[in-house]
């Protein structure tokens, strides 16, 4: 799969701009704040998901005297599907704090057909922090690695959501409506063992995907799923589990009532990472080794995809040399060169991407431009 042009209109701090990638790898390098990972941020939002800022509409628009508040971004992709336009952005009209898609356009069915033609995953250094943050990041993270496979998980995700919120409303209005609290809480069980059970298969399968060798050269990691559902899916049919849920969320209502929130839900888990072979968790891990883990899992994750799907994701990583030691720096090259996918990478120094001249197009970022690197010559 190819990207082979990317047309920005009033997005960040781009107001125009039409970029065709001469190369497979692209190194983009700038000072901090010159849209270097804005660029990134585009490409992401060509896929299901919420980009890799995770950011909101409105925060999109470019922000300028006389600016319109309205954004697009469009991509042309190729893949074994074809060729596709695929766009997204505010409206033409109507409100400018909504978001739509396009495909070759017109209005696609679901986020999941656009998946059939492009397909993305990314290393943002917020990354760095994910191990010492709360656990949902941990989630968002997790999630977004199961639906760059399958597509359909985002709704279960957004529907189990919008069932934990619907419970959480009735009960902090005493709702004496049983009947109507049973509903909502049905439906909350079928997605939470709907959403586990996705999160579990993609540890399983990235789990086997790390052992056999596809961390690119980085050291291989285990990842593991902490949710009491998944611990009941590995041993009861999913019809047993979501019984043990609906009984469980009706019998502490009282408590989740005072607490104000569900004690059992997929928006309980946690997802844990360490080291394969000397067991290390990465919650005690050093930066740089923590960075070599999260680089291993997405190259990992992307030889997933390819596997699945029959082409590989486009990287987007963004800093990605940042906290590497030269070690692992040239394991991140190597691998980046070997991979039969396209790959964007930024940085603020040019000279940390040297080790691929001559097979990478280096760009620059300034102000809102992207321009090529006069001293560096462009791959045949």
């Amino acid at each position: 799969m190819l990207l082979s042009r990317l047309t920005l209109s009033e997005f960040r701090n781009y107001a125009a701009l039409t970029w065709r990638p001469a190369s497979r790898i692209a190194a983009i390098s700038g000072a901090n704040g010159s849209g270097k990972t804005n660029l990134l941020e585009a490409i992401s939002l060509l896929v299901p998901g919420r980009g890799l800022r995770s950011a909101r509409v409105a925060e999109l628009a470019r922000r300028a005297p006389g600016a319109s508040g309205r954004w697009a971004v469009t991509g042309r992709f190729a893949s074994p599907a074809g060729e596709a336009d695929i766009a997204t952005g505010t409206p033409p009209e109507g409100p400018a704090d909504r978001r739509v898609f396009r495909l070759d356009g017109a209005a696609p069915r679901s986020q999941a057909e656009l998946a059939g033609h492009a397909a993305a995953v990314w290393l943002t250094p917020q990354m760095d922090r994910l191990f010492q943050e709360a656990a949902s990041g941990r989630r968002r993270f997790l999630d977004r690695l199961v639906w760059a496979l399958e597509p359909s998980h985002a709704r279960e995700v957004g529907a189990h959501d919008t069932a934990l919120a619907q419970r959480n409303r009735l009960l902090a209005r005493h709702s004496e409506d049983r009947a109507w609290l049973a509903g909502v809480e049905d439906a909350l069980a079928r997605h939470a063992v709907a959403v586990t059970a996705a999160r579990a298969a993609l540890v399983d399968r990235l789990n086997a995907a790390l052992a056999g060798g596809a961390s690119g050269g980085f050291p291989p990691a285990r990842m593991a799923l902490l949710c009491p559902i998944a611990e009941r899916l590995r041993g009861a049919s999913a019809l047993d589990v979501e019984e043990w849920l609906r009984d469980g969320l009706a019998a502490s209502r009282a408590a989740d009532a005072q607490a104000g929130g569900a004690s059992l839900g997929a928006h309980r888990a946690d997802m844990t990472l360490a080291d394969a072979a000397s067991g290390l968790p990465a919650s005690l891990a050093s930066t740089g080794q923590q960075k070599a883990l999260l680089i291993g899992v997405v190259l990992g994750h992307a030889a997933l995809i390819a596997q699945a799907r029959g082409f590989a994701p486009l990287l987007l990583l963004d800093e990605p040399a940042v906290h590497l030691d030269p070690a692992r720096r040239a394991a991140l090259f190597a691998a980046v060169s070997s991979l039969p996918a396209q790959i964007l990478m930024t940085g603020t120094d040019r000279e940390v991407f040297a080790p691929l001249a001559g097979a990478a197009e280096f760009l620059r970022t300034h102000e809102g431009t992207l321009l090529a690197d006069p001293d560096m010559p462009i791959p045949c």
